[in-house]
């Protein structure tokens, strides 16, 4: 009888045991698991989030710039150009709110996932722990206890078996509490659930509102669309008025840079004449000297060899070694290179490309157009020398910065702050935006290398 009593409490306590240790190895796993899933999951929705918040700006943006077009009774293209650039941003929200749906009913299906797994693991817990206590109960009055103990054949197995009745005692204890935890993990879980549930909900609201948002702007869209093609004749007089203004724009660029090209090599030929004027006059003097024979060959005075002469350059300009410096950067900072206005969106870009309403014509971009709001400042995008102010019909006021080799253009301004010669730094203001009679505010910026036509989305970093 001691013999059975001493096998069946330590086949209890070892079953006990193994059973609480793996169910606690693979409860911590799970939870293991679930903390790197959400760290991963957190992370994603902050960039979310950062993203909303941007399209967020561009749409209180564009729509201050939409209003501004539309105080105009008459439709225009600026109008419409907004109308595009709102419908753009507005499928980005559209898209955020999709990836953000999408999260959220992954994170629904892993929270489900996870309380079904704990729901039965705490019924496999509470299970053992029933079976350990009917087990126990068996044994578990004071009278059978002191009988086990004291049938004990010696001292070390009565401290033996005193040994298993306390860990017998542990682990109930431990077993109790695991249900507890479990028990608290659950709720918390469901709770957790219930949360996502009602962000999930939100979120399908918010996305059918964005997309009834959608819908209208593109029967606003239309609408302009049909209100412009009934002005037909206007829009060709308008395109073949802003091509004359673009031509008459590119002759200047030209121009000037021509003129760029030639003061520098006129500057660089003079610098190389005063450095062979000089060398000369040393070797005269060092010939002249008092005590040297006509056979002695003369000493060179000066540690600079002799040079050969430069060609005049026509294709680029010549840089000194501190316009070299400037032009260096500039290339650097190709694609991070600050915007000429602080707010606003593109309207048309470099290149060819369709009319927005005129079928059948393809309209060519120097730069790129970017519409903003009325007074907008216009900056240098980096350090340079105001090179030429002039105003072009059709362009309004232009502003042309070098930079080395490169330039910079800001055409269709209202008003100019700098002038011609005086050097500017990054972010310095040189003007404001001109706005139309339609209510379109417009500035025309382009990037050249010498005497190349450059696509300035290229250069400028993200807005």
């Amino acid at each position: 009888m001691p013999g059975r009593s001493k096998r069946w409490l330590a086949i209890v306590l070892l079953c006990s045991q193994l059973g609480a240790l793996s169910l606690s190895s693979v409860l911590l796993a799970q939870r293991a698991q679930t903390t790197r899933r959400t760290t991963t999951t957190k992370k994603t929705k902050a960039q979310l989030e950062r993203e909303r918040q941007a399209t967020l700006r561009r749409i209180r943006e564009t729509s201050r710039i939409l209003e501004q077009t539309q105080r105009q009774k008459e439709a225009s293209l600026g109008q419409l150009n907004a109308l595009k650039e709102k419908l753009t941003v507005q499928q980005g929200v559209i898209r955020n709110i999709s990836s953000e749906l999408y999260y959220i009913k992954t994170d629904v299906q892993q929270t489900e996932t996870q309380v079904q797994k704990t729901k039965q693991n705490l019924e496999q817990l509470k299970a053992e722990y029933g079976r350990l206590i009917y087990a126990g109960s068996k044994t578990a009055n004071s009278y059978n206890r002191i009988m086990f103990l004291f049938a004990a054949e010696s001292f070390n197995q009565f401290m033996l078996r005193l040994r298993y009745i306390r860990q017998y005692s542990e682990v109930r204890q431990a077993q109790a509490a695991q249900i507890a935890g479990t028990q608290q993990r659950l709720s918390q879980q469901l709770n957790g659930l219930k949360v996502k549930q009602e962000q999930q909900g939100q979120l399908l609201n918010t996305q059918v509102a964005e997309k009834n948002n959608l819908v209208t702007l593109k029967t606003q869209q239309d609408q302009v669309v049909t209100k412009l093609s009934k002005q037909e004749q206007g829009l060709r007089q308008e395109l073949a008025d802003r091509q004359r203004a673009i031509s008459r724009l590119d002759n200047l660029i030209a121009d000037r840079v021509r003129e760029e090209i030639a003061r520098a090599a006129r500057v660089a030929a003079a610098k190389a004449a005063a450095r062979a004027a000089a060398r000369e006059r040393a070797e005269r003097a060092a010939a002249s000297t008092p005590g040297r024979t006509s056979t002695e060959a003369p000493a060179r005075t000066y540690s600079e060899p002799a040079e050969p002469a430069e060609p005049v350059r026509t294709d680029r300009v010549t840089l000194t070694p501190e316009t070299a410096v400037l032009s260096s950067s500039f290339a650097d900072n190709r694609g991070s290179l600050l915007w000429p206005v602080a707010k606003g969106f593109i309207s048309q870009r470099f290149g060819r490309h369709n009319h927005p309403v005129l079928k059948n014509v393809v309209v060519e971009n120097r730069g790129i157009d970017i519409q903003t709001g009325s007074g907008e400042a216009v900056r240098s995008i980096f350090d340079g020398k105001v090179l030429t102010v002039a105003s072009v019909p059709g362009m309004n006021n232009i502003v042309m910065i070098q930079h080395g080799e490169y330039f910079t253009v800001y055409a269709k301004l209202r008003s100019v702050s700098v002038s011609e010669g005086q050097t500017v730094k990054m972010r310095q203001q040189i003007g404001t935006v001109y706005t139309s009679s339609e209510g379109t505010s417009e500035v025309q910026f382009q990037v050249w290398r010498n005497s190349s036509n450059l696509n300035p989305e290229n250069w400028l970093g993200r807005h």
